[in-house]
Order: C-alpha cells, then structure tokens, then sequence
C-alpha cells in the first residue's frame, strides 16, 4: 500500500507557486519547514513577559529550530522566519538582515532589538506585513483589492520587494486602482485650488494700509464674511442681469428711439460705473498685484468694463471726423468704425460670466469643461469626421439631380452638421434612394453620437458640484462659528469690564 505523505499546513494547499518541494520530506528538511498557517509562529505581542517566562519558553522549544528561526516582531504583532528563506531574497530588508553577521549592520535595519527575546522590532504596519510575511513563504505577493495602494506600495518599498514578485492579474488591477487614485487625488488638489482664496490674511501683513484692505478685500471677495459683504454680492449680481437685459432691449426697433435710447444709455452708464468702481476696490486692495492680473474673474472684469469706455472713445473720434473730414474716403473709415463700435458693444455679453464668482454652479461647469477637455475634443474631432464623410458621400449621391442643394461638397456641410445634431431643419432634403439611405446613416449616428459624453460629463458635473457646495457650506458654517465664539468673547470682557467698574464704585 502506497504511504500516505503528509499535507502542508498552508492556507493554500495546493498553491505551487514559487515553492516546489513535495509534500514528503526527510527529516532534515522537517527541521526548517516553515508551516505558514501554524499559530506557533505568529504570536502576539506582549511587552510584559518576563525573563523568566522568556527562559521558560526556550527550555520548551527545540533549541535547532530556535537557532534556524528570524525572530521578527512588526508594530506588536510577532512572526519567525527561517534563514533559509529570508536568504533567498539578499536585497530585501529582512533578507540583509538575515546574512548579514555585523551586528551594528542589523541594528541599522531595524528600529530594536530585544536582547531577552532575540527578536528585532519594526514600528511598521503589521496588517501588510502578512502579505510579506506570506512573500517569503510561497514566492508570490499578493494584493488584496481592500488595501490601499499608496499604503502598501510605501510598506513594499520599505521590506524592499518589487511589485514584479505579484501575479501579473494582481499587479495590472492594483496598478489601475493606482492610477485611478492618483488621478482622484489630483482632481481634489485642484477643486482645492479652485476653492482656495486669491489672497490669504497673512498676505496682508506689513503691507501699506494691511487692515484697511484686508476689509476691503473680503468685503468684496468673501460673500459670506458680513451682511454688507453679501449685500454687495448681491448687487454685484443684479447689475450684472440688468446690463444684460438692457443690451438686450436696446436692440428692439421701438427702444431705439430718442427716448428709450436715453434712457438705455443711462443704465448703461450707471452699470459701468458701478462695475467699475468693483474692479478698482479688487485692484487697490490686492495683496499681490501680478497673481491679480493673472485670474481668470479679474480679467472677466475687465472685459466687462472696457467696452463702455473703448465705446466713448469711438464716438468721441466718429464725431470728430464727421465734423473735419467730408472727404469720400473719410466718410468710408467712419463707417469702418461703427461696424467696429457694434463689435465692441457685443463685447458687453461677457459680463453675464461675472456670475461664476458668485454661482457655485457655473463654477462646477467650468471647472468640468476643463478636466473632460479630452473629450470634449474628441467629440468635436467625431463631430467633424461625420461632417465630411456624410457631406462627400451625400454630394456624390445627389450631385446629378437637376436642381438639387448638394452642388458642392461644402454646400452639404451644413446639412451634415444639422442631421448629426439630430436638430434637422428640412431647408434642404435629398431626393434619391440612396441620398435617403445616407440621411439615414448620418442622423443614426448622430443619435450615438449625442448619447456617448452624457453620461460621462454629468457623473463629473454632479461630483465636483456637490464637492464645491460641501466646502461653500463648511466655510459659511465655519464662519458663523467664529462669529459666534467673538460675540461670546466679547459679551464675557464686556461683563468683566461692568464688574469690574462696579467694585472700582463700591471702593
């Protein structure tokens, strides 16, 4: 009868990874197999054993496995290792620390020692350390997906393992949650930056008149600072739609006339100016005037003021070549520039953008165009391949029609354009079978077009919105803390102040 050989005690019996050896063995071998599930070799930790208890314990061991066994113990939880195969890998920590003979070399690799204990202590995370300590049992570093992978890439680094010792699915999962994560944390830094304040209190200290801009600075750029901060703010805002309805007006046939016109050029002015004065308060009580003329919003303001005042200026150079010049050629260049005061005033609708200093909305919506701008990109490179194919293959299906629309392939780019944004005004139509069949294919995908970056924009719109509110509340939150822990501060000296009179009286 064949004898039976005996079954390693591993969590993985069968696993025949990295170790090779059968399960029979000679007695030799016995003496330094390493059992990795055996309790006898991982134990806890406990800083009260005695010296007597310690020797109690060697009477009891064996004194050759004791002598073939590495005493390790990490962050209280203690492990043994045979030499032998901690010397199989010579660059990791524990592999120098077990062929190296120089015993200030040893100390160096680790953070203690016991004498008592013979044992060496790393202020390390002991969790991890399982997956190393099963490293140098079976060969093979496994992951597991519940940890984290800066966490354990920094555990790795420190023992000196190599993430090629992982199976090649464990290693291409972890390093695509790794990526993944790298890349959260990236957008995070930047929702942080882009909640982050131009200028900082300390910025203001030992500058000319500190405490005067800094008032002045979050009055106008903290809402919720004070009352008067979000009543500015909020006039901030309404001038901003008033403009906007007042450019809008100006263009209807009967506001165009004497009186209306007026009247728009009034409002008109009254913007400006308080746009104006805006834009100034930032700039005299900026800490730092370059990060100033850097920002996006401060340059939003500007362009919103410039218009009126490049406006009079025009005007001011038409009259007065209307008056001097009544030349042909000069009456040409006034008209040149009216058509440039009209482009100058449409410059005006800029100002509607002012409101993503104050929307947290719009906000998130800028700050999504810019992280999906890949693709944003390529949807209009999909966008632009549709146009050109469907209007070259409408154009050669259609061009021998008698009066058709598609003379031309960039006669038909309007018409692809229209059918792939499904909106299909029906100005112009084929009239074949074929033209029909491409009209089909051009609008079918279209719809998959338009469906494809929907999803995707508003996962990301939804996120970073709800992050950008979270931090607008916990910043309004925190700011009535502070008010109310000053107003307490203040109630309570206030008392000591009057107490302290009364007993001055009494005296």
């Amino acid at each position: 009868m064949r004898q039976l050989g005996k079954r390693r005690a591993s969590l993985s019996a069968s696993l025949k990874i990295g170790d090779h050896r059968g399960c029979c063995q000679t007695p030799e071998e016995e003496e330094v197999y390493f059992p990795f599930a055996q309790d006898s070799v991982v134990k806890q930790w406990s800083s009260m054993h005695n010296v007597t208890e310690r020797s109690q314990e060697k009477s009891q061991d064996p004194p050759r496995q004791s002598r073939c066994f590495l005493n390790i113990n990490v962050g209280g939880k203690s492990f043994q290792i045979p030499y032998k195969m901690a010397a199989r890998y010579p660059i990791t920590r524990i592999g120098k620390l077990a062929i190296s003979t120089d015993p200030m070399k040893k100390l160096k690799l680790c953070d203690d020692y016991s004498v008592q204990r013979n044992e060496y202590f790393f202020d390390r995370d002991p969790l991890i350390f399982h997956y190393i300590f099963h490293f140098y049992r079976s060969g093979v570093l496994w992951i597991m997906d519940e940890l984290c992978p800066t966490n354990f890439v920094e555990e790795i680094e420190y023992w000196g393992i190599h993430l090629k010792y992982s199976q090649r699915c464990c290693r291409i999962l972890f390093e695509e949650k790794q990526d993944e994560l790298k890349e959260c944390l990236k957008i995070q830094r930047e929702l942080e930056a882009e909640l982050e304040p131009m200028e900082r209190e300390e910025n203001f200290e030992g500058k000319c008149l500190g405490e005067f801009r800094k008032a002045v600075w979050n009055l106008i750029e903290k809402p919720y600072s004070s009352t008067p901060a979000k009543i500015i703010a909020v006039m901030s805002s309404f001038f901003v739609l008033i403009s906007i309805v007042g450019m809008t007006l100006s263009t209807v046939e009967e506001m165009q006339l004497k009186t209306g016109k007026a009247f728009m050029e009034q409002l008109e002015t009254i913007c400006a100016v308080f746009f104006t004065s805006e834009y100034l308060m930032r700039l005299i009580s900026t800490a730092t005037f370059p990060k100033f003329l850097r920002a996006a919003f401060n340059a939003i303001d500007l362009v919103a003021i410039l218009p009126f005042y490049i406006q009079i200026l025009f005007e001011h150079l038409d009259e007065g070549d209307a008056l001097y010049h009544e030349e042909r050629h000069k009456m040409e260049s006034v008209g040149k520039l009216g058509k440039v005061l009209k482009l100058i005033k449409l410059m005006r609708i800029f100002r509607i953008l002012k409101l993503a200093r104050h929307s947290t909305g719009l906000r998130a919506f800028g700050f999504t165009m810019r992280q999906c701008y890949q693709q944003v990109c390529c949807l209009l490179l999909f966008i632009a391949l549709g146009v050109f194919t469907f209007s070259a293959l409408m154009h050669s299906v259609e061009h021998d029609v008698p009066g058709t629309n598609f003379t031309s392939i960039p006669d038909a780019w309007w018409w692809a354009a229209v059918s792939l944004s499904t909106v299909g005004y029906g100005d112009t139509v084929p009239d074949t079978v074929l033209g029909r069949m491409v009209a089909f294919g051009c609008i079918s995908f279209g719809i998959i077009l338009n469906g494809m970056p929907i999803s995707i924009l508003y996962n990301k719109f939804s996120d970073y919105y709800s992050k950008l509110k979270a931090h607008e509340n916990e910043t309004s939150l925190t700011l009535r803390f502070t008010k109310k822990i000053r107003f307490k501060e203040r109630a309570l000296k206030k008392l000591a102040e009057c107490c302290s009179g009364d007993a001055r009286v009494h005296g």
